[in-house]
């Protein structure tokens, strides 16, 4: 993995997403640069000065964004304001949540994620999943024809968004090989924690379902090929889900995620490293859980029930399980737990990436290319065997 702050593994991993999220080198050094000192106190302690320098190259690539506007270079504008919107995003996701400069940067991310779509001529529309008394959003990317094409439902990891998701590439993969992709905030992420207070739950399916309902009423979703797909934490979510709702087509996972609440009492040893910074904060927060509700012990009580023992089994359908060797997050014995326990899926795989795919990190984040490429070119295949 590309490393510019030695030691600081949390930094690096957030300079890397951004790069796969269609970062600019150039742009992120700048971003970098003045904060080289400050990552040498550790992920936590440097954190709102990082916020403080990726906002101000954020800023500025908005205002060549918006002098190409003017000028009616509109590809190149859209091009500009994508690249600040993945900016914008990165350096919100690193903050603790009483960081209030977060929330302003998070709206122009999200704002300046759709204005540089629409000017791109991109075809991302905005949608409400029903959940509950009320619904959470979702994005979904097609090529405008109209044409019925299989679907896969995209599932976040604990702290990433489906704008970043999108801009890693995801959508354009999947659109490539002739499938459209609903990305989902899932509770517990993105705008669903965010705007909607709605907080990760254990049973996804309950989020799951609605998803795919949701696609059953589009006519440009061919309504027997949904398929799920998730990274990170969503390495847990999807298969749980898969086995849990039958109507999924398939499964797909970047990152395996079987034993994730065992992970958690092992991080609290300081085994393994952590995805952002003030980890405990985070994830509390994620699960709707605080001081006065019981903090850290009662988020570990609830996170045991979090594991794929006893799910992978009810799996049914084609199965994908992707990790990289070096894997520093989540250790690669969880991509073959889950394998071994799919012993109903009718066409299970298991890929772990090495040296020679140049992606050996936690969902490919040190290249972003080779396991996103692989998974669409599987789902394809899978859904043109169903026939």
């Amino acid at each position: 993995m590309f490393e510019p702050f030695p030691g600081n593994y949390v930094w690096n991993l957030a300079t890397n997403l951004a790069l796969a999220c269609g970062g600019n080198y150039g742009e992120i050094d700048a971003a970098n640069r003045p904060i080289m000192e400050a990552s040498k106190a550790g992920a936590d302690a440097g954190s709102a000065q990082m916020f403080d320098s990726w906002i101000t190259v954020a800023d500025q690539v908005t205002a060549n964004a918006e002098g190409d506007e003017a000028a009616g270079y509109l590809l190149s504008a859209g091009t500009k304001y994508l690249r600040a919107s993945g900016y914008y995003l990165a350096a919100e996701r690193m903050q603790s949540r009483d960081y209030a400069p977060r929330w302003a940067a998070y709206d122009k991310g999200l704002a300046l994620f759709h204005k540089g779509a629409k000017l791109r001529g991109l075809h991302i529309d905005k949608v409400e999943i029903p959940y509950e008394a009320g619904a959470y959003t979702a994005i979904f990317v097609h090529d405008g024809s109209g044409t019925p094409r299989p679907t896969l439902v995209s599932v976040n990891g604990l702290d990433s968004m489906k704008e970043q998701v999108c801009m890693a590439g995801h959508g354009q993969s999947n659109l490539e090989r002739g499938m459209n992709t609903l990305f989902v905030d899932q509770p517990g992420t993105g705008e669903a924690i965010r705007k909607r207070g709605l907080a990760a739950i254990y049973d996804g399916e309950r989020w799951g379902t609605p998803a795919l309902e949701y696609l059953l009423t589009r006519s440009d979703v061919i309504p027997d090929r949904i398929g799920i797909f998730g990274l990170s934490f969503g390495g847990y979510h999807a298969p749980r889900i898969a086995a849990n709702e039958p109507r999924y087509a398939l499964c797909a996972v970047m990152g395996a995620n079987h034993v994730w609440g065992r992970r958690q009492r092992e991080r609290v040893a300081n085994e393994g490293e952590n995805p952002v910074p003030h980890y405990w904060d985070h994830v509390m927060w994620v699960f709707g859980i605080d001081a006065e509700n019981g903090g850290r012990d009662a988020f570990l009580a609830y996170a045991d029930q979090i594991t794929l023992d006893g799910q992978v089994e009810k799996i049914r359908v084609p199965f994908l399980i992707t990790h990289g060797e070096n894997d520093r997050q989540i250790p690669t014995f969880n991509a073959q737990l889950s394998y071994d326990q799919a012993v109903n899926s009718p066409k299970r795989t298991l890929r772990v990436f090495t040296t020679k795919d140049f992606e050996v990190e936690h969902c490919g984040a040190d290249n972003g290319t080779g396991m996103r490429d692989y998974i669409a070119d599987w789902c394809a295949e899978t859904f043109a065997e169903m026939g």
